[in-house]
């Protein structure tokens, strides 16, 4: 009969350990060979971002930012407390040993089975004390045996998890420096258009003074004055507006720096002067090594694929050893004697039998939960190709454009000497002068656009590559 019970306890428990069957999702990885241009693995990424932007005015800026933002500052923070997750996770599967003292007195009531003993050592004080004390010392130890590596996969589910974190930072840097070089350069283009509007006004001021003395001589009428005053005066209210700009571009560049508001010392040259070099972008396959966020995803599903594990654990009897020694007695001139020592020294093993839907929803839980890793991880790939993809067409196309640009505005310039020698000749009017300054001064505004464009486009290519954290 008692084999016969055992077998039964035996049978029960290993039903109750039954795991529910669940479909995963495996990763893929794959990506193509090349980025519709000549396959080279040759990566801008793995150059130093100080030597990349090597604007000496630029490179200060983001030494700055780097050590004051807020945002990566928290990061760091909570990169320690992963850490500190991880020592935690670790001392998890270690014996636990503690120390304890217990002080205490205690009286029963008159009508208990206790307090029919305290009538006797009434009438009997000589049998003991009418008050029982309790004084107790000793250490307790408690030790769960990782029998399945629960606790072992979660120590290294936490350290995935730290490490995710550092990839996350590494991210946050690599956005930083592209956020912090993109502010630069669009303050550099603001410079470069306020140089341009003040040169056209000085260019509109003498054609005013021009179109005036025409007047004077009756070759034109106040029709003419006005049009070329309205043309200055439109020109003057650019400024403004940039002025503006100017102010809220180094705001910018002064919050993700961590400081308050402040001149930025930047270069006074030409924007068209920064050259743009040839891109590098090596093979889509280095992706899944140089960008942080990639890692990052990737960390996350291997450690979700842990915690698979860990909820499965669940359903297996867990197994504790648990002891204890010290000393007690009702009296503290007692608790050290021979006679007081105490000891124990217990196993249990505890299995999951009925009502294991709370297991059963985690392990469920934890799996649908890898399945998002997996796709997250994907999703993270894909996004990186298609953003290397598009900022090398953009790089492309852009260039295009500015060699088209350049050319517009070297042909626009020339045709306001031309425009102004026919008007004083009377050979054009007003009206052709007029339209000739305006097409110039859009022309050139938008060659600076277009060359910010360009530079927005090294900066963005070099974040996509994963460049700038290392």
């Amino acid at each position: 009969m008692k084999f016969k019970y055992i077998l039964l306890l035996t049978s029960i428990g290993f039903a109750g350990c039954k795991i529910p069957a669940l479909v995963s999702k495996q990763e893929n990885k794959t990506v193509p060979g090349y980025y519709n241009t000549v396959q080279d693995s040759t990566n801008i990424a793995a150059i130093k971002w100080r030597q990349y932007f090597n604007d000496p005015y630029l490179v200060a800026i983001v030494d700055t930012a780097l050590k004051n933002n807020q945002e990566l500052n928290i990061a760091l923070r909570e990169i320690e407390i992963d850490k500190n997750e991880i020592q935690s996770r670790k001392g998890e599967y270690f014996p636990f040993l503690n120390f304890g003292a217990v002080s205490g007195v205690e009286k029963t009531g008159r009508y208990t089975f206790d307090g029919i003993s305290e009538e006797d050592i009434k009438s009997n004080p000589e049998s003991g004390p009418m008050h029982i004390g309790d004084f107790r010392v000793g250490v307790y130890a408690s030790w769960e045996l990782d029998v399945w590596k629960k606790l072992r996969n979660a120590k290294k589910s936490a350290t995935l998890k730290y490490l995710s974190t550092i990839e996350g930072r590494n991210f946050m840097v690599t956005n930083l420096i592209a956020e912090v070089s993109t502010a630069y350069y669009e303050l550099l283009s603001l410079d470069n258009l306020l140089a341009i509007v003040e040169q056209n006004i000085e260019l509109q001021k003498n054609a005013l003074r021009m179109i005036k003395l025409e007047k004077e001589a009756a070759k034109v009428t106040q029709l003419a004055v006005n049009r070329f005053e309205a043309q200055l005066l439109h020109t003057q209210n650019l400024q403004y507006t940039i002025h503006q700009n100017i102010v809220e571009a180094e705001n910018k560049i002064n919050f993700l720096s961590g400081s308050f508001s402040h001149h930025i010392a930047r270069t006074k040259g030409s924007l068209n002067d920064i050259p743009i070099e040839l891109i590098q972008s090596g093979i889509p396959s280095q992706l899944l090594l140089n960008r942080p966020d990639i890692r990052q995803a990737e960390l996350a599903l291997a450690g979700s694929k842990l915690d698979v594990q860990i909820a499965r654990a669940n359903f297996y009897p867990s197994f504790r050893l648990s002891a204890g020694s010290g000393f007690t007695a009702f009296n503290p001139s007692f608790v050290f004697r021979p006679e007081s020592i105490l000891y124990n020294f217990v196993g249990d093993a505890v299995a999951p039998l009925i009502n294991k839907n709370g297991i059963k929803a985690a392990y469920k839980n934890s799996n649908e939960k890898q399945i998002i890793a997996a796709y997250e991880y994907e999703r993270s790939i894909l996004s990186a190709f298609v953003e290397v993809a598009n900022h090398l067409s953009f790089i492309d196309n852009y260039k295009k454009s500015y060699d088209t640009k350049s050319k517009e505005v070297e042909i626009l310039n020339q045709s306001i000497d031309i425009s102004n020698k026919l008007f004083v000749a009377t050979k054009a009017d007003y009206i052709e002068v007029l339209l000739t300054q305006r097409e110039a001064l859009d022309a050139r505004i938008e060659l600076i656009e277009t060359k910010l464009n360009q530079l927005k486009a090294k900066v963005n290519i070099y974040r996509s590559l994963g460049g700038g954290w290392n």
